[in-house]
Order: structure tokens, then sequence, then C-alpha cells
């Protein structure tokens, strides 16, 4: 079966870092675009990052300064490393693998929590 595994979650305070981890199991990483989406308390679905199997990303205008997305193919695991964390950065974190071409194999972890309070 496959799945993704996300983790790393938790509560920061303002200005703080966290890295929030997505581990596949039951399929390989290699052909899948993989993503990072967000969902703000009371909002919908908003998209922050996407990288390639080739390692090729993209962002959110408005994080690209602050977020990083990275793969240890090898290892099926996609990283986020966000710095100066605020208040609109809180959110349920889900990563997402899509397969380059059968794109019906899009997978979708449980999400995990960011909480930035003081």
């Amino acid at each position: 079966e496959a799945r993704l595994v996300e983790s790393g979650g938790g509560l920061v305070q303002p200005g703080g870092s966290l890295r929030l981890s997505c581990v596949a199991s039951g399929f390989t990483l290699s052909d899948y675009d993989v993503s990072w989406v967000r969902q703000p308390p009371g909002k919908g679905l908003e998209w922050v990052s996407s990288i390639t199997p080739g390692g090729q990303t993209n962002y959110a205008a408005s994080l690209k300064d602050r977020f990083t997305i990275s793969r240890d193919t090898d290892n099926g695991t996609i990283y986020l490393d966000m710095r100066d964390l605020d208040a609109e950065d809180t959110a349920v974190y889900y990563c997402n693998a899509r397969h380059q071409i059968v794109t019906s194999r899009d997978y979708w972890g449980q999400g995990t929590q960011v909480t930035v309070s003081s």
C-alpha cells in the first residue's frame, strides 16, 4: 500500500524554524513530483512548494525566501525546511506525491500541524 507520512510539526515561537519530513512507503519517489500544501485554520488549501524527481524546485512567491524543499530519493523522504516562521504560517502541512506520467497515482499524507505562537 502506498503511503506518505509527515512529521516534524509542532509549536514554535515566532522567528523560529522547523523541518518537516515526508516519508514514502509502498512506492518509490523516483518518478514522482512531490509538493507541500498547507491549510491554515478556517481556510482552503494553499500550495507551498514542489520538487521534481530531477530536483527542480518551485515555491509560492511569498514563501521562497524562507522555505526550502529538498529530497532524499534513496531514502524516500522529502523535507521542508522553514525559517523565520510567523503566525501566518500556522497550518496543517500536507505532503503530496503525483506520478509524472500516470497522474492517477496521486498520494496524500495525513498532515502535520505547525503552530507558530508565543
